[in-house]
């Protein structure tokens, strides 16, 4: 199986650091949404989209990738993303993602979260959230994950 993970990370590397875990695990290519295009998805058999969650919702250079792909039909797809608060609130910021790819013909096979540093606006002020996440226990699980997928 050929794999591709496109991913968004800024601040800290958070979501980045998930990415090549679960890349190592697929041996997948990993791609900015900058570095990628919807005509080089055909190639793959499996499809990564990620980033670190920004008010509210998955990066904007993302969402625009997705929103700008032609027709995917079939073509399968998984959903992953870190943030400050982490745990359900990622899961259900993740959904909108999830959906967004639905409606361009991917089949979603699930969708993985974790904790991850976030020092943005007040959250500098006391240390950030998340602090020192995602951990190794993070990556295993992100690594367990990917397993899955294959």
């Amino acid at each position: 199986m050929k794999a591709l993970i496109i991913c968004m990370s800024v601040h800290h590397g958070n979501t980045r650091k998930v990415a090549e875990r679960m890349a190592r695990v697929l041996g997948a290519d990993v791609l900015t949404p900058m570095e990628a295009s919807g005509a080089m998805l055909g190639k793959y058999d499996l499809v990564g989209f990620g980033s670190g969650i920004y008010f509210g919702r998955h990066h904007r250079s993302l969402s625009s990738f997705v929103e700008n792909l032609p027709d995917m039909t079939g073509k399968k797809a998984f959903v992953f993303s870190t943030s400050g608060l982490g745990g359900i609130f990622n899961r259900m910021l993740s959904s909108g993602l999830a959906d967004q790819l639905g409606k361009k013909g991917f089949v979603v096979l699930g969708d993985f979260t974790c904790p991850g540093w976030d020092t943005f606006g007040v959250f500098s002020w006391f240390g950030g959230l998340g602090k020192g996440r995602p951990d190794e226990k993070d990556l295993l699980k992100a690594e367990e994950f990917a397993k899955k997928l294959e």
